[in-house]
C-alpha cells in the first residue's frame, strides 16, 4: 500500500502538504481532487520520484511498477503502433536480454530469454497496442503513419496509449480527458474499469471519475482528506462534513463565549477567583475547532441578447468541408465532410452535437461559425444573427505577449470597426471591472497571457464572449481547461442563457445539463439523435469494438488494407441503432428488432430494479431515524437514554452500510445487463 504519515511537502516558498497523512490500498482506484493549485500534480511529482518530502514519512512499494503519461511532446518518425509498443517497457527489457543471448552465444541463456519473451506478451503485443490506439480515435488507416504527422492533440493520446501500453501496478493518469473526444472517453472510461493495478486519477470531469474511481481524495488547505466512493459520494459526504464542523464550531462557540462571560464576571471576587481560574485553564484545554471558510464559488452570466431572429439559422441542401490546398493542382476538387445538410436552427435551442470522432462536428461548428464557407448549398442567417464561438483552438488564438486587459481593448476595436456595437462597456475602467467578474483582478489584469494556466486562458475566451453579448452560442470543447468549479459555472451560465446554445463536448455532465436535444454526425450527414446520452454511450462502445474487430480482419498490419476501404468500413458501421441520418447511403434501421431487445433487457433486470426500489425506501426510512436519534442524543441528559439512543443508532450504521453496498452491486448488475 502507499501511505503518507505527516507529510510535508514544499515547492519552493510554497507548502504543499503540511502534516498530512492518508493510506491508499492495493487495487484502490482514487480520484484526486481540489482546486486549481492546490496540490494535485505536486503530490504526482512525489509519488513519482520527481519530489521528495520534505517532512515525515512516505512509503511506496519499491516492487511496484509505475506508469503514467509522458507530458513532452513525441518527435519521431516511428509509426504509430511501433511508438505505442515501445510504452511496454518490459516487452522491451526481454527484447534486450533476447538480443545480448544471442551475441553471447548461451544456449541456455537465449532459451530463457525466449521463454521471458513469450510471457511478455511478444506474440499480440502489435494487436493490444493497435486496440489501445483505435479506441483512443484513431482510424485504421493511421496506425502506420508516423508520429510526427500527427498534430499535438492526437500525439498526447498516443502518450496516453504507451502509458496504457506499460504493465503496471501503479496508473497515474493527470487530466487524461483534456485531448480526448467523447467516443475516445467512454472507451478510456471502460478500459480503466479493468484494470487491476492502483489507479490515481486528476480530472474535472465529474461523470469520468464517477465512473473510473471507488475512493476520493480531496487536497484543500495542504491537508489531504480521504472519502470512500466516487465523486458524487465524495461531494455527499463532504457537504455532510461540513455543515457537522460548522455546527460544532457553532456550538463550541457559545461554549467559549459562556467561560469567557463567567471569567470576566468573577476573576476579580475572592469567592469565585478558583472557579473563575479553573475556566481560565479550561478554555486553554480546550481544543478549538477551525470554522468553516468555504471556497468562494466562481459565477458569471451571459448577458440578455438586444435580439433574437427566428429561425436564428437555415441551412438547405448544404455540403460542408475544405477547400483544395493553395498548393494543388488546377481542378482538384474540395474535400466534402458533411453533405446534403437541411435544418434550421431556432431561438431559444439547446442542441448537442454528437458523433465518432473524424465524423464532421468540428467542421459543422466551424462553417456554422463562418470560419469555414460552405462548399455548396444555402446558409441563410437571421437579421441580427451575433455568434459567440468558442473553438477547441481558441486558446492558441489568444496573443501570449498581451494581457487580459489589451485583448478586451482589442475586441472593442474590432467590434466597433465591424459597426456591431451595442450596450457593451467600453471604458478602460469599465472593461477592467468586467475582467473582475471572471477572476482576473489586480495584477491578473496586466499579466501576459502566455504565463497563465489553461484554466485562466479559457476564462478569459469565455469573459470576451460574454462581452460582445451572442445570440447563438457555438461551444466546441470549451471545457477542455476548466476545473469542476468553472464547469459548473458555465453550466448555469448557459442554462440562464436566453440565445441558443450548440455544444459540441465530451463533458456529459455538461450535455446533460444544458442539452434538450441532440444532432447526430455520422456517415456524412446529420439528423436528430433518437436517443439520450446513455444510448449514445453504448453505440459508441460498439463503434470502438467493431474498429478493433476491422483492425484484426486487416491482419498483423491493419492499416494494409487501403485507406478509402478501410474509412468506408469505419464509416458504415457508425450508424446506431435508434439515429437516422440524411446520406446517400442511407439504411432503415430495424426497429422492431431495437424494441424487442430492450423489452428483452428490460424483463431480465425487472427483480434487480424492483429490489433496488425497496433498498431505496429501506435507507430513506432509516436515514429519518438516524436524524431523529441524533437530534435526541444531543438533547437528552439521561446517561441510561444516551447509552439506548447510541446503541440504536450502531445498528442503524450497519444497515445503512450494508443496504449501500447492497445498492452498489445491483446497480452494477443492471449496467452489466444493459451493456
Amino acid at each position: 500500500m502507499i501511505t503518507l504519515k505527516n507529510v510535508v511537502l514544499r515547492r519552493g516558498a510554497k507548502v504543499i502538504l503540511d502534516s498530512a497523512s492518508v493510506t491508499l490500498n492495493p487495487g484502490e482506484k482514487i480520484g484526486l481532487v481540489g482546486r486549481n493549485g492546490a496540490g494535485k500534480s505536486s503530490l504526482f511529482a512525489m509519488l513519482n520520484g520527481t519530489l521528495h518530502e520534505d517532512g515525515g514519512e512516505f512509503y511506496i512499494p519499491s516492487q511496484w511498477r509505475m506508469a503514467q503519461v509522458a507530458q513532452d511532446m513525441p518527435e519521431t518518425e516511428q509509426s504509430a503502433t511501433d511508438y505505442v509498443i515501445e510504452g511496454d517497457v518490459v516487452l522491451l527489457a526481454a527484447q534486450a536480454e533476447v538480443t545480448a543471448a544471442e551475441d553471447s552465444g548461451d544456449g541456455d541463456r537465449m532459451a530463457h530469454a525466449y521463454m521471458d519473451l513469450y510471457d511478455s506478451g511478444a506474440h499480440d503485443a502489435q494487436a493490444r497496442a493497435q486496440a489501445l490506439i483505435l479506441g483512443l480515435g484513431f482510424k485504421v488507416s493511421e496506425l502506420d503513419n508516423p508520429v510526427n504527422s500527427f498534430s499535438g492533440g492526437w500525439r498526447m493520446r498516443l502518450q496516453l496509449a504507451r502509458a496504457l501500453m506499460c504493465p503496471s501496478d501503479l496508473l497515474l493518469l493527470d487530466e487524461p480527458t483534456n485531448h480526448l473526444d467523447l467516443d475516445a472517453l467512454v472507451w478510456l472510461e471502460a478500459w480503466l474499469q479493468r484494470y487491476q493495478g492502483t489507479m490515481l486519477v486528476i480530472s474535472h470531469d465529474r461523470e469520468f471519475l464517477d465512473a473510473v474511481t471507488d475512493v476520493t481524495v480531496h487536497i484543500e488547505r495542504a491537508k489531504l482528506t480521504r472519502y470512500g466512493g466516487n465523486y458524487s459520494k465524495f461531494e455527499d459526504l463532504r457537504a455532510e462534513q461540513m455543515a457537522l464542523q460548522q455546527g460544532a464550531f457553532n456550538k463550541q462557540q457559545d461554549k467559549i463565549a459562556h467561560l469567557q462571560k463567567f471569567i470576566a464576571r468573577f476573576k476579580a471576587k475572592a469567592s469565585k477567583a478558583k472557579q473563575a481560574q479553573s475556566r481560565v485553564k479550561a478554555l486553554d484545554r480546550m481544543e478549538k475547532i477551525a470554522p468553516l471558510l468555504a471556497e468562494a464559488d466562481f459565477t458569471f452570466e451571459f448577458k440578455e441578447p438586444a435580439n433574437l431572429p427566428n429561425p436564428m439559422l437555415s441551412m438547405q441542401n448544404a455540403y460542408f468541408g475544405y477547400p483544395p490546398p493553395a498548393d494543388a493542382p488546377e481542378g482538384t476538387p474540395p474535400t466534402i465532410i458533411v453533405q446534403n445538410v437541411s435544418k434550421s436552427v431556432l431561438a431559444g435551442q439547446r442542441i448537442g452535437i454528437l458523433g465518432a470522432n473524424g465524423q464532421g462536428k468540428s467542421t459543422l461548428v466551424k462553417t456554422i461559425a463562418r470560419a469555414l464557407a460552405p462548399i455548396s448549398g444555402d446558409m441563410t442567417e437571421g437579421k441580427g444573427l451575433n455568434i459567440g464561438y468558442f473553438a477547441q483552438q481558441e486558446l492558441d488564438v489568444l496573443r501570449p505577449a498581451d494581457n487580459p486587459l489589451e485583448h478586451m481593448i482589442r475586441l472593442v476595436k474590432e467590434v466597433t470597426a465591424a459597426g456591431k456595437m451595442g450596450n457593451q462597456p467600453t471604458r478602460e475602467q469599465d472593461l477592467r471591472s468586467f475582467l473582475g467578474n471572471f477572476n482576473f483582478g489586480g495584477d491578473m489584469v496586466k499579466q501576459a497571457v502566455g504565463s497563465m494556466s489553461g484554466g485562466e486562458k479559457a476564462r478569459l475566451v469565455l469573459c470576451m464572449i460574454v462581452w460582445q453579448r451572442p445570440n447563438l452560442l457555438l461551444l466546441d470543447e470549451p471545457t477542455n481547461h476548466l476545473d469542476l468549479a468553472t464547469r459548473e459555472a458555465l453550466s448555469m451560465a448557459l442554462n440562464e442563457f436566453e440565445g441558443t446554445v450548440m455544444l459540441v463536448s465530451h463533458d456529459r455532465a455538461l450535455l446533460r445539463a444544458v442539452c434538450d436535444e441532440f444532432w447526430m454526425v455520422s456517415q456524412g450527414g446529420v439528423a436528430p439523435f433518437d436517443g439520450d446520452l446513455d444510448d449514445y454511450q453504448k453505440y459508441l462502445l460498439d463503434y470502438a469494438k467493431r474498429q478493433r474487430e476491422e483492425a484484426k480482419k486487416s491482419g498483423s498490419g491493419a492499416a494494409a488494407a487501403p485507406a478509402a476501404t478501410a474509412t468506408k468500413s469505419v464509416a458504415a458501421s457508425a450508424q446506431p441503432a435508434g439515429a437516422s441520418a440524411t446520406s446517400d447511403a442511407k439504411k432503415p434501421t430495424n426497429k422492431k428488432e431495437d424494441a424487442q431487445r430492450r423489452q428483452q433487457q428490460s424483463d431480465s433486470t425487472k427483480p434487480l430494479r424492483k429490489e433496488l426500489e425497496k433498498i431505496d425506501q429501506q435507507m430513506q426510512a432509516l436515514n429519518t431515524e438516524r436524524d431523529t436519534l441524533q437530534a435526541k442524543l444531543a438533547g437528552t441528559t439521561a446517561s441510561a437514554e444516551m447509552a439506548q439512543t447510541g446503541k440504536r443508532l450502531k445498528v442503524i450504521e450497519s444497515e445503512i452500510g450494508a443496504l449501500e453496498e447492497r445498492w452498489l452491486e445491483l446497480t452494477e448488475q443492471i449496467e452489466t445487463s444493459l451493456a
